[in-house]
């Protein structure tokens, strides 16, 4: 026996039952500010009776708001990226959005797409950190000429202005090396970051400000340049520092990983850490905490520059009289968080 298909309530029928106009009903489902409290909670409570619910994708065609913004990350698994996507839902859902994540793995083909999908998906806002790839930055300009409200946070682009939420890694890593310098390491070695980010670069020049602010010789053979930052090749280079003649006294890595693959050759080695070679990596990875001895690193704010991204969007999603070309740059203040990895006896 066919069982026979039951229809859907609507407004209509809602409008009908409470001898409301459907447009009240559709109003005090949406907490209109003009509908009294007695109309919505009569409204609220019939529809909840009747299993009615409101076509949220409909109700955004008409309204143009989908209460929705878009992150784009280049890869979640770092953690730096996981707690600035904490900081923006914390700020987000408050404020009554919620986030569409994606990730571009770094790829600029795929940043491109996920940007088409995003726009498709009538999100109100973006956030975004650049893929590694992306050097042209022709399919940005595109987007911010739509007028979307977008934000830009750790990896920004380099050749216009827009809204933008970052470190600064230049003086970050400056304070870095310093605190290398001033418990008394004269032979640092840097591991950087690919000199194609803006941020990595920043950091290689802060450590050597550093070097050249307390007249300490600066050798091409002790700057290690990756490609991603990553553990492992954080084990390649921890090898070929090893070679070096005389021993390094001290290592400014451009991230934890390196730092902490660092930590663990020389652990394996028997080379003391601190007392023959002192470490300090960059960003506060959980690992910073759990590597023995614990690593001595500086804390980049993620989950503040998440925050700070979602209330910059929202605040211009939400202001009729934003204008785009009036772009932000907010700039947070980091702190070098000293550990077990740097702390020589007197």
């Amino acid at each position: 026996m066919k069982r026979k298909k039951t229809t859907p309530i609507t407004i209509k029928d809602l409008a009908k039952e409470l001898n409301l106009s459907p447009s009240t009903i559709s109003r005090a489902l949406a907490d209109h500010p003009k509908i009294s409290q007695a109309t919505k909670k009569l409204v609220s409570e019939r529809a909840e009776q009747s299993g009615f619910r409101l076509n949220a994708i409909a109700s955004s065609f008409r309204s143009k708001k989908t209460k929705s913004i878009g992150i784009i990350v280049p890869r979640i698994d770092i953690d730096f990226h996981s707690r600035v996507i904490s900081g923006i839902e914390d700020c987000a859902y408050k404020s009554g959005y919620h986030v569409i994540i994606f990730q571009s793995k770094d790829s600029y083909k795929m940043e491109k797409e996920i940007i088409q999908n995003l726009q498709n998906m009538m999100v109100e806002g973006m956030i975004i950190c650049l893929a590694m790839e992306t050097k042209n930055f022709d399919h940005l300009k595109k987007l911010i000429k739509t007028k979307l409200p977008v934000v830009f946070y750790d990896r920004t682009p380099e050749t216009f202005d827009t809204n933008k939420i970052t470190i600064n890694d230049f003086e970050s890593a400056f304070n870095a090396t310093e605190h290398l310098i001033k418990i008394g390491c004269k032979n640092i070695v840097h591991i950087a970051g690919n000199q194609s980010t803006g941020i990595f670069r920043a950091r290689l020049e802060g450590y050597k400000a550093a070097l050249k602010s307390y007249h300490l010789p600066l050798r091409d053979d002790h700057i290690f340049v990756t490609h991603s930052l990553s553990y492992q090749e954080g084990l390649t280079c921890a090898e070929k520092i090893l070679e070096l003649n005389p021993l390094p006294d001290g290592v400014f890595c451009a991230n934890d990983y390196t730092a902490a693959s660092m930590v663990k050759v020389l652990n394996k080695r028997k080379i003391n850490v601190p007392e023959q070679v002192a470490i300090v990596g960059f960003s506060d990875y959980p690992i910073a905490q759990i590597i023995e001895p614990s690593l001595t690193t500086i804390n980049d704010r993620a989950v503040q520059m998440g925050e700070a991204a979602a209330k910059m969007l929202i605040q211009h999603i939400q202001d009729q009289d934003f204008d785009i070309i009036d772009h932000q740059v907010i700039t947070l203040k980091t702190e070098l968080i000293v550990r077990e990895s740097s702390t020589r006896k007197a």
